[in-house]
């Protein structure tokens, strides 16, 4: 079909140049013959024709704006395709897609083990599933585009155009991510002269394409496993350091209060099958996180005592229902009752939900000991364990996933605040830009 049409093309142009070749001859012998008739009307016809192609045809403007528009079309399909990877399920469509781009006669996709898609009729053996062997293994070894001719009988390098009559020609992109080739496209044509500079650059744009597609992928994908590997790094934080001393306490409370030791098992179960079932990209309800935090501290309570630890909760009406990533206030609590706590006294903890126009602010204050400023800059700068001092380890680890989980969820603009003062307390508060608007609580 792609052939056809620009064989068609070609045909009108040419007969648009005879028809105007025509009509100069006829004017010139209409001037030398002195017929002001033949003159006037091949000089007419001419000016028609001009006029005509160039309401007709295209000017360069237009031609541009519609390379464009099918550049960028082809972009969002294929970027539609790939956001699962190059896989054998995509890249068939990939291929269909990126042919008529080209005046390849085939084209197909590989990983670097085995071909995953092809589309025309060029006659080869590889096929979808057959392994990838000679300039193809050359390529991904060097990352640079190469040609080939006779792929499937000779195996060879091109080094000139011309080559037996029946041979296959063609070129060779990579496709890389992170500088390293993770598999190649590959443009199928029955001539070498066929392979000219616009088809190397667009085989080249084509590979360009494809690799940054997929490097954004594989940031999506690294960004979803550096989000899980952090709840999993809060969950484990829990873990060692009150699992034992819970189930000491309900050990106890088993001899001297038997149903407060049912309720408290109760209450110990929940928590920890809520923590253990939470995901990077769940998301529930505040209230349901609310729910976990109040489990917690009544199990916190238990071992501590019930005067040592007075929670408040301040929530306006509506943001009880907006959706926040599991595990997001928890954490923040745990480290006022692990490091806010004096030996002696109640400490008060009071949580504050509020909205400022379409933004939601989560605030979690006690009047426990409190920190310097210098202690209160490095918990948001922590990159890992082996920097954080010991005894305030587990509270730096826990805010600085908490903070990147925030800006993840809510973007720009978004973020967590930390105010305390020696002797007084400490407030966090967390900034969840355009929450309200997400949740469909507009601004009133």
């Amino acid at each position: 079909m792609k052939t056809f049409a620009t064989y068609n093309k070609r045909t009108k142009n040419l007969i648009f140049l005879l028809v105007c070749l025509a009509f100069l001859v006829l004017l010139a012998i209409g001037v030398v013959s002195n017929n002001l008739i033949a003159a006037i009307a091949a000089g007419g016809g001419f000016a028609m024709l001009v006029i005509v192609s160039g309401t007709i045809m295209p000017s360069p403007e237009v031609n541009r704006s519609q390379a464009t528009e099918r550049t960028l079309e082809v972009a969002s399909q294929t970027l539609k395709n790939l956001r699962g990877g190059l896989t054998a399920e995509s890249a068939p469509t990939i291929c269909s897609l990126l042919l008529p781009q080209t005046s390849a006669a085939a084209i197909g996709l590989t990983d670097r083990e085995r071909v995953l898609g092809f589309e025309g009729d060029i006659p080869t053996t590889h096929l979808p599933g057959a392994k990838v062997a000679g300039p193809t293994l050359e390529v991904l070894e060097s990352r640079r585009m190469e040609t080939f001719v006779s792929v499937d009988s000779r195996q060879q390098v091109l080094k000139r155009k011309s080559a037996s009559r029946g041979s296959t020609f063609g070129i060779i992109v990579p496709l890389l991510v992170q500088d390293q080739a993770v598999g190649t496209i590959k443009l199928y044509y029955r001539r070498g002269i066929e392979i000219d500079r616009t088809q190397l650059a667009i085989a080249e744009g084509l590979g360009q394409l494809l690799s940054t597609q997929l490097s954004s992928y594989e940031l999506d994908r690294q960004a979803e496993l550096t989000a899980r590997a952090e709840v999993k790094a809060l969950q484990a934080q829990i873990n060692p350091h009150f699992l034992f001393n819970t189930l000491n306490t309900i050990a106890s409370l088993t001899r001297t209060d038997p149903d407060k030791a049912r309720k408290l098992l109760r209450e110990f179960s929940a928590l920890y099958r809520r923590t253990l079932e939470s995901t990077a990209d769940a998301l529930i309800s505040l209230s349901q996180e609310l729910t976990q935090i109040r489990s917690y501290l009544t199990i916190e309570k238990a071992r501590f005592g019930e005067d040592r630890i007075l929670e408040s909760e301040h929530v306006e009406a509506g943001c009880e229902e907006i959706f926040v990533p599991s595990f997001l206030v928890q954490p923040i609590v745990e480290n006022a009752v692990r490091h806010a706590m004096r030996d002696e006294g109640p400490l008060h903890i009071d949580v504050h939900v509020a909205r400022d126009g379409n933004d939601i602010l989560i605030a979690v204050a006690d009047d426990g000991l409190g920190m310097e400023e210098k202690q209160v800059q490095n918990l948001l700068a922590v990159d890992d364990a082996d920097h954080v001092p010991e005894e305030s380890k587990g509270t730096g680890i826990a805010l600085k996933n908490v903070s990147e989980r925030v800006e993840r969820f809510y973007g720009a603009g978004s973020g967590v605040e930390i105010l305390s003062k020696p002797g007084k307390g400490t407030c966090v508060t967390l900034k969840l830009a355009d929450a309200a608007r997400q949740s469909g609580l507009f601004a009133q």
